[in-house]
């Protein structure tokens, strides 16, 4: 839970930090700007508030790992759903109004989670499982979108290491694989998760590995 915070933290903390023509810039997420996934970490925040109010009296169906699905096919930035964040989004007109809704309800979300029990069950998703379990699960979703929002920005700050190494590692029990020990943290997400294609030196270190990327969550 301590790891959800400070990641969530050093997200919001990034975003905060950049100047208004960064919000116009591509992000990691395919047909997204940088405003786009601003907004989307609002949705993001407004989820969790949701979760964490929503107690659930069955047994857990899924933990950290299992909350997560490999899907068959990487987003296009067509569904629904994305096209009305980036309308919502747009919908801001100014940056300052985005970062201050960020801040209000990120803020609120990481009140909550600090608050939270958590050997208590929560419900979402149509699952069930503990309140570690969801947040440790949003270590993962809070470290792919920080890099998803420096992708074009090199001089953001990059997310906590401990964030990056504990999303390899729920990575790779996702989906059972290893990713080559030379690869750094970052390099496995950004190459298991589609982000980045593999260089021809990688691709030869990834051996058989390389045809089931990416692996593609939701």
């Amino acid at each position: 839970m301590d790891l959800f915070s400070r990641s969530w933290a050093a997200l919001r903390t990034a975003v905060a930090g950049l100047p208004d023509q960064d919000f116009a810039q591509p992000s990691g997420c395919t047909g997204w700007l940088v405003r786009d996934l601003v907004c989307h970490l609002i949705i993001d925040a407004q989820d969790v508030l949701i979760t964490l109010a929503t107690p659930a009296g069955a047994p857990p169906t899924v933990n950290a790992e299992t909350y997560w699905r490999v899907e068959d096919r990487p987003p296009t930035g067509e569904d629904p759903l994305d096209a009305l964040t980036v309308r919502l989004a747009a919908a801001y007109e100014e940056p300052r109004l985005l970062t201050f809704h960020l801040d209000d309800v990120g803020s609120a979300a990481g009140r909550a989670a600090e608050l939270a029990d958590p050997g208590a069950l929560v419900s979402t998703r149509d699952e069930v499982l503990t309140v570690g379990d969801y947040l440790t699960a949003y270590v993962l979703e809070w470290t792919l979108h920080h890099l998803d929002l420096i992708a074009y920005l090199p001089d953001a700050p990059e997310p906590l290491a401990e964030g990056l190494a504990g999303s390899r590692t729920m990575l790779e029990r996702i989906a059972d694989v290893a990713f080559p020990a030379s690869f750094t943290d970052k390099d496995a997400l950004l190459v298991g998760t589609g982000r980045r294609a593999p260089t021809e030196g990688e691709r030869a270190e990834l051996g058989g590995l390389a045809a089931k990327l990416p692996l593609v969550l939701g």
